[in-house]
């Protein structure tokens, strides 16, 4: 998911830093999120049940991977891209750098997060890269319009969304 992000390591446009969340507990975070919309770039479009993985490590580290299918829903999973996650805050746990082939190092941060840990909004401090993941396939549009509320809140052109096609 993140791994198009290297391409913006420049500053983001907005002069206000994005807000993360005050805490994320960890291991609560770890498992599937599956992909409920995103700002696209080109390693997820065209993706079909695109699916966002996390595995704590003994380290302290963090093994992530996405899987998707590529053009349609009846397309194999296929695993896109493999990553390893640090922890850059440990006060909150909400910054993170995530790592591509060992050389290339992406920050991401997570901006809203659902007390019961059912939905996520990830970001970048570019803006130019954003997703909001959930538990399940799908979240109420409430909800789901509640996170680009706030994320437009923090600056992002939320117009820039696009929902990923859950089966």
């Amino acid at each position: 998911m993140i791994i198009a992000a290297f391409a913006a390591t420049g500053c983001s446009s907005m002069s206000v830093p994005l807000k993360t969340v005050d805490h994320v507990d960890i291991p609560r975070y770890m498992g599937d999120w599956y992909v409920i919309a995103n700002i696209p770039y080109f390693a997820e479009k065209g993706c079909f049940d695109s699916v966002e993985s996390y595995a704590l490590r003994a380290d302290g580290d963090i093994d992530n991977w996405f899987t998707c299918r590529k053009g349609s829903f009846d397309a194999p999973m296929k695993r896109k891209a493999t990553a390893l996650a640090t922890i850059k805050d440990r006060n909150t746990n909400a910054t993170w750098t995530v790592r591509f082939f060992k050389i290339i190092s992406v920050k991401y941060l997570i901006l809203d997060l659902d007390p019961n840990y059912q939905w996520v909004a990830v970001g970048h401090p570019s803006r130019r890269y954003g997703w909001v993941m959930a538990r399940s396939k799908s979240l109420p549009d409430s909800t789901y319009n509640g996170i680009l509320d706030r994320l437009k809140q923090q600056g992002y052109d939320t117009a820039q969304f696009e929902k990923v096609p859950q089966h």
